[in-house]
């Protein structure tokens, strides 16, 4: 084929970072922070994305504290949790996506809500400190901040909230940015999904750029 292109996967990455760092507009972030946008920026292929990445203060730090302290994280989506590198877990963590779970069209229909926020009553047991990553479902956001407004309900460590679509996206961001019940993380507007928030969990639970 006559083309030609870099073949060396450690010159690739980091040309990529580099590329990346020269091109966003990081000062606003702390040098913890801009490890984790980095990496969303990468994830995205898009260099702006930074505009609408918002940290709460000492996020990075709370949310990398707790899985040091073998925190699990639970996540809305399998996209999200089957994303998530385990050998960069520092605890072993477990990493809980209960979508699948047979209880779960019953709840749903009870609660009359998505699947994917019904799903989100079975963390209940254990969501104190935990990290919570919702990449998909602007649903599973709103009732993650209705499951906390019961003072019964244990709060977790930190909350990445980066749901991604046209209905619901914007408000449930909105909703959390409003509330901040704990340290958190959000990609403003309709932007998010997946593999943006996979990318901030890796980034913060192993500190890698």
């Amino acid at each position: 084929m006559p083309y030609e292109y870099e073949k060396d996967g450690a010159a690739i990455y980091k040309e990529s970072f580099a590329t990346i760092r020269a091109e966003a507009d990081l000062d606003h972030f702390g040098t913890d922070e801009q490890q984790v946008v980095v990496r969303m920026i990468h994830a995205a292929g898009m260099v702006g994305l930074e505009q609408y990445v918002k940290v709460s203060d000492q996020m990075v730090s709370v949310a990398r504290t707790a899985f040091e302290a073998g925190a699990p994280v639970f996540c809305d989506a399998y996209m999200v949790s089957e994303g998530i590198t385990r050998k960069r877990l520092p605890a072993d963590n477990d990493v809980i996506c209960t979508l699948r779970d047979p209880k779960v069209p019953e709840l749903a229909a009870r609660l009359q809500t998505t699947r994917s926020a019904a799903a989100l009553e079975l963390w209940r047991d254990r969501l104190g400190g935990a990290v919570v990553a919702i990449g998909n479902a602007p649903t599973a956001l709103f009732h993650l901040l209705e499951m906390l407004e019961d003072p019964a309900c244990a709060r977790p460590a930190a909350i990445i909230g980066c749901p991604v679509g046209f209905v619901g996206a914007r408000e449930s961001k909105d909703a959390l940015w409003d509330a901040l019940p704990v340290p958190s993380l959000i990609v403003e507007g309709r932007l998010g999904g997946s593999a943006i928030t996979v990318a901030a969990i890796n980034a913060i639970a192993s500190r890698i750029e």
